[in-house]
């Protein structure tokens, strides 16, 4: 393949990947509510340092995305970073979860997968700290 031809076919690939992407995003904000929830918890596992308790809860947080009303989730543990008195660093899971507005929240909270996730992975948490905040 010639460098102009490669050119092209790689700008056209990347292209169709933005495009696809793109396409496929479900918007945080929509013009009805550009302010969405943020749902926020944290997790102290009852085995502080069990790598296979913690790697389980992250398994149970990503089942949650199939909750049609979560627009977009994060599951994540402590990052190394500068220890400072303002940082937190006590938890071992933390899930972020981002919805429309309150009521796609209230959906959740009932929805068949949590109610899952909660029967099959409380067992592995000794403390739960929820922050539910507005964007303004």
């Amino acid at each position: 393949m010639s460098k102009s031809n490669r050119r092209k076919f790689l700008g056209t690939a990347a292209a169709l990947c933005a495009g696809a992407a793109t396409a496929s995003a479900r918007p945080l904000a929509t013009a009805d509510n550009p302010k969405p929830l943020i749902h926020h918890v944290f997790f102290w596992l009852k085995n502080p340092g069990s790598k296979q308790d913690r790697d389980k809860l992250i398994e149970g947080v990503k089942t949650l995305k199939g909750i049609e009303t979560i627009r977009k989730i994060y599951a994540g543990t402590v990052a190394d970073t500068e220890k400072r008195d303002v940082v937190d660093a006590s938890w071992d899971v933390s899930e972020m979860i981002f919805f429309d507005d309150p009521k796609g929240q209230a959906i959740y909270q009932t929805h068949p997968i949590h109610l899952e996730f909660v029967k099959n992975y409380s067992h592995l948490w000794a403390k739960v700290v929820v922050y539910d905040a507005m964007t303004v």
